[in-house]
């Protein structure tokens, strides 16, 4: 889920080696005169990230990149996650010359979080004959990436969260997803010294079963107890789960959840449990979930596949991008995914000249090495089939952490949980 974190996340408008832009690249622009620099539309632009918006528009026939969102369901809705993937698709197309020179198209499909919307999105696709296919968040990959790839068109996503999406021939996720995510945790349990641990995960399939397929065993190859706890999507307080688990006397608790079950469970901690470590997906930092828990963030540890927050000069980037291209939607909670699916998918296609086709743009992102992952705080990924092993479509193992403090991510650091993997 969060990368996994997990597919389904709200807002507050919710209803519940080949980089195009190394970090070296926007670097040196600190090396000129100081202040900041005014492109052709006015816009300011802090100085470190003048390179990074050259002006080399794309022109001529447009590619059609299929773009499929979790939104508009009525339980679960990212509009935001949709709102920074189309932020992307702009940027590329004013400044990176889109792909192959040519301007990027969205056909885009809202999956409701509704098996048979998921399958109609899938076969849309499939219809309308789309170059590839970027989903931004679901936990229907299982549902939809058989009808896409089967049909030759190439399947990306920022994070996949679906056993489909990690091991399908032409699937590929610039991260490693939710085992990295879990992997991660795991490891830190260990390096903490915990023996058990609590999960309180979202209620629903890709979660839940993604949990006990992949989350409880390297858990218990780092020697640690995992109760799964399920939680239903839009759960207003979570008490009695929280307080039956915590009669357990976990050592720790995770949290895998969009928004809504993010608030309930960490408040409902906060007054059964309030010093109880806390592991968490990027969701639960949403500025929704930060306003409602207040203090009871602080000490949290977030595992994720981006960085929106900090200093490292991707995530200013970020949300320079943001601030031009979509400058009402909030960038803190997991709206980047959908912004480090398709820019991902530009800087991937870097190399990529003359005729751009499914098998053209499949090729290309299979021998892309050292891509720089865009917000991700300096990660990079090779789509090799070798990052994570069993699950071929992953493209980079490195998972980003850091410590909640007065309401922001501190310590921010990329980890590395292959050893765990390998064991």
């Amino acid at each position: 889920m969060n990368e996994w974190v997990r597919p389904v996340f709200s807002s507050p408008r919710s209803r519940v080696s080949v980089a195009l832009i190394s970090s070296a690249v926007l670097l040196a622009g600190c090396g000129g005169g100081g202040g900041d620099v005014t492109t052709t539309d006015s816009t300011q632009v802090p100085a470190a990230l003048a390179s990074a918006f050259p002006g080399k528009k794309a022109t001529g026939e447009p590619v059609r990149i299929g773009l499929i969102t979790n939104e508009g369901g009525a339980s679960t809705s990212q509009p935001e996650n949709r709102e920074a993937a189309e932020a992307a698709r702009k940027y590329a197309n004013d400044n990176l010359g889109g792909i192959a020179g040519r301007p990027i198209t969205f056909v885009i499909c809202k999956t409701k979080e509704e098996p048979a919307a998921a399958r109609d999105c899938a076969n849309q696709m499939v219809e309308q004959k789309v170059d590839a296919v970027v989903l931004t968040s679901s936990g229907l990959g299982d549902s939809m990436v058989p009808i896409v790839t089967q049909a030759g068109i190439p399947w990306a996503t920022a994070v996949g969260a679906s056993n489909a999406e990690a091991t399908s021939t032409d699937s590929f996720s610039w991260t490693g997803g939710f085992p990295a995510n879990m992997t991660a945790m795991a490891a830190y349990s260990k390096e903490m010294g915990y023996k058990k641990v609590a999960a309180f995960v979202i209620d629903v399939p890709a979660a839940v079963s993604g949990m006990e397929a992949i989350g409880k065993p390297f858990f218990a190859k780092a020697g640690i107890d995992l109760q799964i706890v399920t939680i239903a999507a839009g759960t207003p307080d979570a008490s009695p789960q929280v307080s039956a688990a915590l009669g357990k006397k976990p050592d720790a608790v995770a949290v895998i959840g969009e928004s809504t079950v993010c608030t309930s469970v960490l408040q409902a901690i906060g007054t059964l449990g309030g010093d109880t470590p806390r592991e968490l997906v990027q969701s639960c930092v949403a500025p929704e979930v930060i306003d409602a828990v207040g203090a009871g963030m602080d000490g949290a540890q977030v595992f994720s596949g981006f960085d929106p927050a900090s200093d490292h000069i991707e995530a200013q980037l970020y949300r320079q991008v943001m601030k031009r291209y979509s400058p009402d939607t909030p960038t803190q909670g997991y709206a980047a995914v959908g912004y480090q699916g398709v820019l991902g998918l530009v800087r991937a296609l870097h190399g990529l000249t003359g005729e751009v086709t499914p098998r053209t743009i499949a090729a290309a992102i299979s021998s892309a090495k050292d891509v720089v992952l865009p917000v991700g705080h300096g990660s990079t990924f090779t789509c090799d089939s070798a990052a994570v092993p069993g699950m071929k479509a992953a493209c980079s193992a490195k998972v980003i952490t850091g410590t909640m403090s007065g309401g922001k991510l501190d310590k921010v650091r990329v980890i590395d949980p292959s050893p765990l993997f390998a064991q």
